[in-house]
């Protein structure tokens, strides 16, 4: 895409009425127009034999499938069952046609010995002995729910030697002896501060319960303009606590059933997060439990001795800025009660194994790379099977691969080798894996290993794209370009419309979400972005992932520390100009953002903090105030006590300052962001005498508006971008001819979020 030679000196023409038409009916056509193109994209594994075989369907041509059977130690792959036959078994039984390399059958489960099937096909259920060929009608399997908890939420508890029954009864705890009376054990319950979730140390002694007071609790409205029942508008009330509220604390007691005396223990008012699981020793004398502080600045696991009712801290993890919660990883062996856990303190995310016996942590892992999440613990080999990312430094830092390492922190071993980002499916005895790894670039690749040394087995199916490609397809492309500090690589993708001319100028428009609570450029393979229908339209469609998002070093996910208003836009603002001094077809006369939720946030910013960059936006239930949002999300990010810096960094505040064309939806039940956060941006720039454009949509929830929000976000931006005219659409016809084209249906959706 590059091209020698002096940048335009500005925009292109408009487009025609008829271009802009063809360009609607070519973007609203990209996801049919690839989709089941490519073959092989996925495998899923089914694993038989005690673990030695497996078996998946394969695309064979569009349309056309097989099933495969493997074994694992020599890697031979044949037919699972002979499909001529199959078929032929088939039709007989339901009467109707059936082909042998398009067998209509779904819910497919081979037995353990892998000499019956069991499928549905038009509706019925049958079996298949692969012996005979004998088709019969079975039975619907049964679907698997879990049971339901007759208890009420952890109401009740019996103890382990079945003598004593501990229940919650009109917010008090009583106790009752097998085939004795009810003793109460506490007697000042009520509606605000009550008991709950007794718990038994695992030789029956001791009984662990809280005393829960309740915090503010205050409500949120929503008002349901166009309920389906007709009549009244309907509101809904719901708790929904904000920063700054008094939420709901937890106290810790614990009871001796032989004297039904309850004595407080020395653990610390749990004044946040969630109301604590017990986790009990070996021994069965003491119970660990876990504690994030209000301001995410401390993490502890701390263990209490019931007896006594002594408190001691075994884990503590205390970042200058905030703990994470949303990566909190902790396990606890049940062989020897150590415990493994992530932390963040060097500086990157690493496992660390604590002995509580004599409170030694060691690290398990380390390095300027991040262990993103842990597979499985094995408790007999001592061994751990983690996700980790930045291990590579030549590849992309994001890509993920997996390890196996010991609990002192020997024997790493990468299990998955290849270029790529990796997704794992390993066997039930965990001694073969298929590694399927693609980039977005390139094509996903399956492969079986296995697990003892990370030895390739066999290369299973190669994606085919084939047909996709005879489509026009592109993937997109990968740019890197460095942050705000001059070093730091910043990742990220570019979209380009099919009928791209490296002649023409083009806007550009970045589909924004700068949540901290992960990365969000796609880094796997794809035969569709929506990304791509909005390019298709004219545009050039970028997406990255600035500082202050998450899976790089803590410094990068720092700068997001009550900073949210940040955005990571001195980053992306120079990787858009690094791709546009590249590629001079992209105008930065013409910049466009758009995003939803955090990214609605984000978009709207743009046009507040950087209007001499970002001319255009399209924001969609945005938390423009994050005091009015969420406790835990914001307060993890912003911090508390909720200071001066919430307001300083409110869209609402900053209402005044909007220059450009902006566009904000919201949908009117959004139980996620509360309406009333874009509302009251609404209601700040009317006072500042601003004009922009609002779509409030009746019945939807946490959405970006569906199709119909679709079809708008397209319009917008091809009228304040492109300076061009969009269909008729109150004319009946869609931009293909069809009445409204696809964006129709959208009309009756509705999006509950």
């Amino acid at each position: 895409w590059a091209r020698d030679g002096p940048r335009r000196s500005g925009p292109s023409l408009p487009a025609s009425p008829t271009e802009v038409r063809e360009n609607y009916r070519k973007a609203q056509s990209l996801r049919s127009l690839y989709s089941n193109k490519a073959l092989n994209l996925n495998l899923q594994a089914n694993w038989y034999d005690s673990g030695k075989r497996l078996w998946y369907r394969r695309d064979t041509a569009p349309e056309r499938t097989e099933f495969v059977s493997v074994n694992c130690d020599s890697g031979e792959r044949k037919p699972l069952f002979d499909h001529k036959r199959f078929a032929e078994a088939l039709a007989k039984v339901t009467g109707r046609p059936a082909e042998a390399n398009q067998l209509p059958i779904t819910g497919v489960r081979l037995a353990e010995t892998g000499k019956s099937l069991n499928f549905s096909s038009s509706g019925r259920s049958y079996s298949c002995n692969l012996d005979t060929y004998e088709i019969a009608a079975t039975e619907a399997p049964p679907i698997n729910r879990p049971p339901a908890n007759r208890g009420g939420s952890g109401d009740s508890a019996r103890s382990p030697d079945r003598k004593w029954t501990a229940r919650i009864v009109d917010r008090n705890l009583v106790l009752q002896a097998e085939g004795g009376e009810p003793v109460p054990l506490t007697k000042d319950g009520y509606e605000r501060a009550y008991y709950a979730r007794p718990a038994w140390s695992p030789d029956s002694r001791f009984l662990v319960f809280l005393k829960l007071t309740a915090g503010d609790r205050l409500p949120v409205y929503l008002v349901e303009s166009s309920p389906s029942s007709g009549g009244r508008a309907k509101l809904i009330t719901r708790s929904y606590d904000l920063p700054g509220d008094k939420v709901d604390t937890y106290e810790m007691l614990v009871c001796d059933p032989a004297t039904a005396e309850v004595r407080a223990t020395q653990a610390e008012v749990i004044d946040y997060w969630q109301m604590p699981s017990f986790r009990w020793n070996r021994a069965g004398d003491r119970f660990t439990y876990e504690k994030l502080d209000r301001g995410y600045g401390r993490w502890r696991i701390l263990e209490i001795d019931p007896s006594t009712g002594d408190a001691r801290t075994l884990v503590d993890d205390r970042p200058t800025t905030f703990f994470d919660i949303t990566s909190k990883y902790s396990y606890y062996s049940s062989r020897t009660d150590e415990i493994i856990w992530r932390s963040e303190k060097t500086g990157w995310a690493h496992l660390y194994l604590t002995d509580p016996a004599t409170l030694k942590t060691q690290a398990i892992t380390s390095g300027k790379w991040v262990v993103r999440s842990v597979l499985h613990v094995d408790e007999e080999r001592r061994k751990i099977v983690f996700a980790a990312s930045g291990v590579h430094p030549e590849e992309d830092p994001y890509f993920l691969h997996y390890f196996e390492v010991g609990w002192d922190g020997k024997g790493l071993r990468e299990l998955t080798p290849s270029r790529g980002n990796h997704q794992t499916q390993f066997s039930p005895t965990r001694e073969y894996f298929v590694d399927s790894h693609s980039a977005v670039d390139s094509a996903p690749v399956h492969e079986l290993r296995r697990t003892a040394d990370g030895s390739l087995v066999a290369v299973l199916e190669r994606a085919d794209l084939t047909a996709l490609e005879a489509t026009g397809w592109r993937p997109p492309e990968v740019f890197v370009a460095k942050g705000r500090d001059g070093e730091t690589d910043i990742w990220g993708l570019i979209f380009r419309p099919s009928h791209f001319d490296p002649e023409k100028s083009y806007p550009i428009i970045e589909d924004i979400y700068a949540g901290p609570q992960d990365s969000f450029v796609p880094k796997s393979f794809a035969p569709y972005f929506s990304m791509q229908s909005l390019a298709e339209l004219g545009f050039i469609v970028v997406k990255m992932d600035g500082m202050g998002t998450r899976n790089r070093s803590k410094a990068f996910h720092d700068v997001c520390w009550k900073n949210l208003g940040d955005h990571g836009f001195p980053d992306r603002i120079l990787w858009i100009r690094a791709m546009a001094e590249k590629y001079p077809s992209a105008d930065l006369s013409r910049i466009g953002v758009f995003g939803t939720s955090a990214g609605g946030q984000s978009s709207t910013a743009a046009l507040l903090f950087h209007p001499d960059f970002y001319r255009v936006a399209v924001s969609a239930c945005g938390c423009h105030d994050n005091r009015m949002d969420k406790v835990w999300w914001n307060e993890q990010w912003m911090g508390y006590p909720v200071g001066p810096h919430y307001e300083a960094q409110s869209n609402i505040t900053h209402a005044g300052k909007l220059k450009g064309k902006l566009l904000l939806i919201v949908g009117e039940l959004d139980q996620n962001v509360p309406p009333e956060s874009t509302y009251r941006l609404v209601d700040a720039l009317i006072k500042a005498g601003k004009d922009f454009d609002f779509l409030m949509i009746p019945g939807a929830g946490h959405t970006s508006g569906g199709s119909y929000g679709d079809r708008r976000r397209w319009d917008y931006f091809v009228r304040h971008l492109l300076n061009a005219e969009t269909p008729d659409w109150n004319s009946g016809e869609g931009a293909g001819g069809d009445r409204a084209g696809p964006f129709a249906p959208s009309l009756k959706r509705r999006c509950l979020g």
